[in-house]
């Protein structure tokens, strides 16, 4: 099985190391690079070329945030998730618009902070909570609007879903379909809306009254 290459950056060296020990002991996971800065950030993610990057919001010497902008200009492919102490973070939404795909608070358990970590992996948005509602609800009034009535019944389905925060093992059960159904449902749906992310995709949900705003 091939592992899937990770970055950690953060400038709390303890704290660094606790989250590299806790994932370079997965089986599926490798730990390919640490930074402590924004700038060492960017200079290592092209030399490493990650699948995922953890990416403290704070930081010195170039923040979370610059740091995830320079690096989606330069590697669109790259998932970023921001690590940040505070669900209350001002930042937050600034990361989701520069092109991180989600957050993860510090103070998770060890068992969810990995579970968070491999449902990015495989392509699900690491957000959740009423934090994560704030922030894609304000995103879905930022957005430009794209063509609509593209997507077939299904696809709808699955968007709805989307919108109201459910993982694709959730909508798979849902919709009594298989997890890969939903992943290629979801590919087509990002297709076709011109979306790069599931973050997207939910704020165009829930703009369009798909979810429930209550």
């Amino acid at each position: 099985m091939e592992k899937a290459k990770l970055m950690l950056v953060d400038d709390h060296a303890l704290f660094r190391s606790g989250i590299s020990s806790l994932l370079s002991g997965q089986p599926d996971i490798d730990v390919v690079a640490e930074a402590e800065t924004g700038r060492q950030a960017v200079r290592m993610a092209e030399e490493v070329m990650p699948d995922l990057i953890l990416m403290d919001i704070n930081m010195p010497d170039g923040d979370g945030l610059q740091a995830t902008q320079a690096i989606k200009e330069r590697i669109p492919y790259v998932k970023i998730v921001m690590l940040t102490a505070s669900d209350d973070d001002d930042l937050l939404f600034e990361a989701i618009k520069a092109g991180a795909q989600g957050y993860l608070i510090k103070h998770l358990d060890p068992a969810s902070f990995l579970e968070e970590v491999r449902r990015q992996l495989n392509g699900e948005a690491a957000i959740s909570g009423d934090v994560a509602l704030k922030i894609i609800r304000a995103f879905s009034h930022q957005q430009a609007e794209p063509p609509q009535g593209t997507l077939t019944s299904r696809e709808y389905e699955v968007l709805s879903l989307v919108g109201q925060g459910s993982s694709n093992r959730e909508i798979a059960s849902k919709l009594t379909i298989s997890e890969n159904t939903v992943k290629n449902h979801l590919r087509n749906i990002l297709q076709k809306l011109h979306f790069e992310n599931r973050v997207q995709a939910a704020a165009y949900a829930i703009r369009h009254g798909l979810v429930d705003r209550h």
